[in-house]
């Protein structure tokens, strides 16, 4: 009879311990949000969001702006409002 016994709990174990480790995996991971940071735009001074502004290499820097007119403004020499 114990021998009935551990074979039962032995084929239970093979089923659910797997089943459980899958389900475990298939979870996803949750990920924390990226903050969205305000980059001021050096020819208007106005604030954008980062993911939002255009940016432009200028010597090396790469610099935000609110739009390409002031970027174009900014490489023209424009340099605020």
């Amino acid at each position: 009879m114990r021998v009935l016994l551990y074979l039962a709990v032995l084929v239970l174990a093979l089923i659910i311990v797997p089943a459980i480790l899958r389900s475990w995996r298939a979870q996803p991971v949750a990920r924390t949000p990226q903050r969205d940071e305000l980059v001021k735009d050096p020819v208007c001074q106005t604030y954008i969001l980062l993911s939002r502004s255009v940016t432009a290499d200028v010597g090396g820097v790469v610099t935000h702006f609110c739009s390409r007119e002031c970027a174009a403004r900014f490489a023209r020499g424009e340099r605020s409002a």
